[in-house]
């Protein structure tokens, strides 16, 4: 299904809900670095995800008259200055190291905060908005020439091969107070395709391929309600990465062994996604045709309840999937609409029943609720919990997705970037016509 094929009343609806998520990215920066909060509650620190997100944004707002094109250069720029220029090195207050950035930095100084991992795997989502910008703003003003540059140097900055080992497996991260991670990107489908595309074809310091084909390798094949898929429970799993790679007629040597690629494998997960809600095994309330989208996302607890009779556990912010959990009974709309692209016809059909009914977490200014929890009941809250809270990885997504279901704006500029095409023809990917 195209964006011509589907009502009039959708098209609308989605460019309203597009517009008002975008909000997100206009309200929540730092002015004078350009990071953007992690999330609306109050003191939030800055996510190099959520800021990588909100650079490939704007080329969105350009694109739809949102904003003028010489702010959202003005904001690029900030942005992309303050990484060049912040504190590169192994003292813990520093921004990042060997190119890399911490995955929660102070939204005021820049720096380390939350004493968290330098992250390799956010990194890269930064790294992939600053390629798209580096792409999109092609105009000969100085500002414009500037953000090319700086895009430029910040992807060549990038030491993949110090976070790899020797066949190329990029571990998850690093920190001053014990070095780096002894985990990897290295077992299971997950949205470190982006990851793997960006290391790969880097000139300066790029790892070797058999660590891409060796952590594909792995990927588990299942067949769930009749629906036969490479394996991973979180949706996000299946989105972030093509929120930027367009994988649609391309294979690497595991999808061509399943003989499907990776677009039509979100497809897949997605499907499986509103299936397990219409089964609803564990019964949660508002779980439907309607109601689904498992994912990472907040959540009501840490808390046990018992309701209707039945003792059960909530989580917190956690990575829920489908169909073997973990799962609360927390459902997040906006996973659905980042499945735009993979499967129209059920995207639209959700939230045209989230608008039109206003089901727990409807539509309200600024776009859809994170999650809600229509089971989580108690005396503090007789109807259902929905988050407070607002996260640059989810508004972000939605925004993007609907982008590359319209006119494939993301597609289109970031893979023109020599780099994701080296990186991709490194990996093994060909095109299957």
């Amino acid at each position: 299904m195209t964006l011509a094929e589907i009502d009039s009343r959708d098209r609308e609806t989605l460019g309203t809900l597009q517009h008002d998520t975008f909000d997100y990215f206009f309200r929540q920066i730092s002015p004078h670095n350009g990071l953007i909060a992690d999330k609306t509650q109050p003191g939030s620190p800055s996510s190099t995800t959520a800021t990588g997100l909100g650079l490939s944004a704007y080329c969105v707002a350009v694109e739809r008259g949102w904003m003028p094109r010489a702010t959202a250069v003005a904001r690029t720029l900030a942005t992309l200055r303050f990484f060049r220029d912040s504190v590169q090195g192994p003292q813990p207050e520093a921004s990042g190291y060997h190119g890399f950035y911490y995955h929660f930095l102070d939204m005021n100084t820049g720096r380390r905060a939350a004493q968290s991992e330098l992250s390799t795997v956010d990194t890269a989502f930064l790294i992939a908005g600053v390629l798209t910008v580096g792409s999109y703003f092609t105009g000969s003003s100085e500002d414009e020439r500037e953000i090319r540059a700086i895009a430029d140097a910040l992807y060549r900055r990038v030491d993949w091969a110090w976070a790899s080992n020797d066949s190329g497996s990029i571990g998850h991260g690093w920190t001053p107070e014990h070095g780096l991670l002894t985990s990897s990107w290295d077992k299971g489908y997950s949205e470190a395709l982006l990851l793997y595309v960006l290391a790969l074809g880097s000139p300066t310091f790029p790892v070797a391929a058999q660590g891409y084909h060796d952590w594909t390798a792995t990927f588990e094949r299942k067949t769930v309600y009749d629906v036969d898929y490479l394996y991973a429970g979180p949706l996000f799993i299946h989105q972030l990465s093509h929120i930027w790679l367009d994988f649609r007629g391309i294979r690497d040597d595991r999808t061509r062994e399943v003989d499907f690629d990776y677009f039509e494998n979100s497809r897949r997960a997605t499907l499986v996604q509103q299936r397990y809600a219409i089964a609803n095994p564990r019964g949660f309330a508002h779980y439907s045709k309607d109601g689904w989208g498992f994912t990472a996302s907040d959540g009501p607890g840490p808390a046990v309840r018992v309701v209707d009779g039945i003792r059960r556990e909530f989580y917190g912010y956690l990575a829920r999937g489908a169909p073997f959990g973990p799962d609360d009974g927390t459902i997040s709309p906006w996973a659905v609409v980042a499945s735009l692209p993979f499967a129209p016809d059920l995207v639209c059909q959700t939230i045209r029943h989230a608008t039109e009914h206003l089901t727990p977490g409807g539509k309200h200014r600024g776009g859809f609720d994170a999650s809600y929890n229509s089971t989580f009941l108690g005396k503090d809250n007789p109807q259902q919990w929905a988050s407070p809270w607002r996260f640059g990885l989810n508004e972000g997504p939605i925004v993007l997705m609907i982008e590359n279901f319209t006119c494939q704006l993301m597609w289109n500029v970031f893979m023109r970037s020599p780099f994701v095409v080296a990186g991709l023809r490194r990996a093994g990917f060909r095109r299957t016509d």
